[in-house]
This record gives structure tokens, C-alpha cells and sequence, in this order.
């Protein structure tokens, strides 16, 4: 829930997240499309809380998101519930956006939504107290990093990694974005894009979400053993109004 980028591309929307997480945290069970009311949904679980950090409806749509919203908080437990299980709310909707919009988020610790619903690219966060939303141009590529872990000036250096691989890389596929996300920083394991901190925190898995026509891919790199893991649905298109 740490790092993430969307990228359009010809071979499709690529929305893709580093999973930084503490040593003692069980490892994610990998993707699978599970049942819900409003249809299937593909996504990595966390083995303790069964929430996750990153998801695909069949409808098309995708939600990620990362820990903290715009700068980085006492976390104070007990909360309502994780925001694992407030992600899987939030897609098992005919519009995570609009979800977003009305949900009591009370007693939720602070994060970062990234939301693609029907096309339209969202940033939604919640700061606590606040729901703050803002429309994205769905054909630009971002890139964002948790403000729980990495400071302004990380953040900004992280953008500008980004920036440069971007145009160096006018095509870019899923292996690209993968290196990308497992390879990219200046040394500093604390703050690689593949970090580490003294074995306390460290990035456990890439997972990206790879929309094209009418499929969607979840391709699942676990860093800890090396394995991939790839779960491909087909999905159907529902009208949303904003």
C-alpha cells in the first residue's frame, strides 16, 4: 500500500502497487477472483485481516490504495475496520467513486484511494476528519508514494525517477513496469522503490492490474519467494453517473 503508478499504454491501463509491509505480517494469499454481491473481484489477500490493498472488478473497475493521505499520522487503534475491507466496500459497488463520495469513513485510519471507475481516473483521500476528491486525466501517467513512509522530498524524487523513466520509455509494457517498480532508486534502500529498512519494513510484492478490451490481468510478483502469479477475468461494462 506504499507505492503506485497508472500508466496508459497501447497494451492497455496499467495500475500497479509495491506492497511495503512489516516483517512480522503473515504473507498475502495471491490473486484470485472471489465472489461478491455485485459480481467477481480479483484481488491479493492479507492472510490476517482479509482485507487488500488492491483490486479489479469484472465491471472494469480498479482500486488501489496506499496508507496516510497527505502527510503522515499518529495511527491510533482501535479503528472501525482495516481499510482493507473498506477497499473491498468501496469496489463491490456499481461505482467506487461514488461510494467514496457517501460512505461513513469514521473511525477509519487516513488513506489514499486511487480510483478507476468506468474510464475516469480519481484520487480520493480521507485525512481523518475529511474526504478531499480530485478528477485525474486518465491519459497521463502518475505515480504516488505513501506519505506514511516517505516525506515530501522523497515523494518529489520519487516523481522525478518517474518522470525520467517515462521518457526513456515511450512503450511501455508490463515487464517495463515491473523493472520499473523492482529496480528503480539511487542507492538508498530506505527509499528505493524496492526498499528495506533494516529488515523492520520492506516491499514484499508488486502487483499489477492490466486492463485491455475486454479483459482484465492481475500479474502478482511476491519479492519474499520469487514466485509469479497471474489471474485473468473478463469484464463487463456498467454505465456510472458522477
Amino acid at each position: 500500500m506504499c507505492t503506485v503508478t497508472y500508466i496508459p499504454s497501447k497494451d492497455g491501463i496499467f495500475l500497479t502497487s509495491n506492497r511495503d509491509e512489516k516483517s512480522w505480517r503473515e504473507a498475502a494469499i495471491p490473486p484470485t477472483a472471489y465472489p461478491f454481491e455485485t459480481g467477481p473481484i480479483i484481488f491479493p489477500k492479507d492472510a490476517h485481516a482479509g482485507g487488500t490493498w488492491i483490486a479489479a472488478h469484472e465491471n472494469g473497475h480498479a482500486v488501489v490504495f496506499l496508507n496516510g493521505a497527505f502527510e503522515s499520522h499518529t495511527s491510533t487503534p482501535p479503528y472501525k475496520k482495516s481499510r482493507g475491507i473498506v477497499l473491498l466496500d468501496l469496489i463491490n459497488s456499481h461505482s467506487p467513486y461514488n461510494s467514496f463520495h457517501s460512505v461513513n469513513l469514521n473511525n477509519i485510519e487516513p488513506f489514499t484511494a486511487i480510483i478507476l471507475d468506468q474510464g475516469h481516473l480519481f484520487e480520493c483521500r480521507w485525512d481523518g476528519a475529511v474526504k478531499h476528491r480530485e478528477t485525474l486525466n486518465s491519459e497521463e501517467a502518475y505515480i504516488w508514494s505513501s506519505a506514511t513512509l516517505y516525506d515530501r522530498t522523497i515523494r518529489d524524487k520519487r516523481q522525478s525517477w518517474f518522470k525520467e523513466w517515462l521518457s526513456k520509455t515511450p512503450h511501455t509494457t508490463l515487464t517495463d513496469i515491473l523493472n520499473f517498480h523492482q529496480f528503480t532508486g539511487d542507492g538508498d534502500r530506505h527509499n528505493d522503490l524496492r526498499m528495506n529498512r533494516d529488515g523492520k519494513v520492506a516491499t514484499v510484492s508488486i502487483t499489477s492490474v492490466q486492463l485491455s478490451g475486454q479483459k482484465i490481468s492481475m500479474h502478482y510478483l511476491d519479492l519474499q519467494t520469487n514466485e509469479r502469479f497471474t489471474h485473468d477475468l473478463g469484464f463487463e461494462t456498467v454505465m456510472a453517473d458522477y
